[in-house]
């Protein structure tokens, strides 16, 4: 279950994104980032799925405007989330992110995640 976000131009499609709750096992993220974490099995996080441009509109900054949008949602939901997580789904989508100051996850390179401290800073 997702809700679904999609940014129009005109009545043409230009991307999409969904937001959907997830949780995350403390032990698979890394030292650092849990320290600051309450000890509990598993913490609340926000996934960020699905996240695409079409390719005709490829370039234009479409998929960064997105990503800010997924990003204030998130901050602003009253639903308690330690981080946003996305599932990169090839190099280019990793890259993409790593670039936007998401961390892999140490086991798991193509899943990264952006903690809602920083993206609170991001909109300050």
């Amino acid at each position: 279950m997702a809700a679904p976000f999609v940014l129009l131009l005109g009545e043409v499609v230009v991307g999409y994104y969904t937001l959907s709750s997830t949780g995350v096992q403390i032990g698979d993220l890394p030292e650092q980032t849990t320290r600051k974490l309450p000890r509990y099995p598993l913490v609340p996080a926000t996934l960020l799925g699905r996240l695409a441009v079409d390719r005709v509109h490829h370039g234009k900054g479409y998929g960064r405007f997105l990503l800010a949008d997924a990003l204030y949602r998130a901050l602003r939901s009253e639903i308690a989330s330690f981080a946003v997580i996305v599932d990169a789904k090839d190099e280019s989508a990793r890259r993409f992110y790593e670039r936007e100051s998401f961390l892999p996850f140490p086991d798991q390179p193509m899943k990264l995640f952006r903690p809602m401290t920083d993206i609170e800073r991001l909109f300050r």
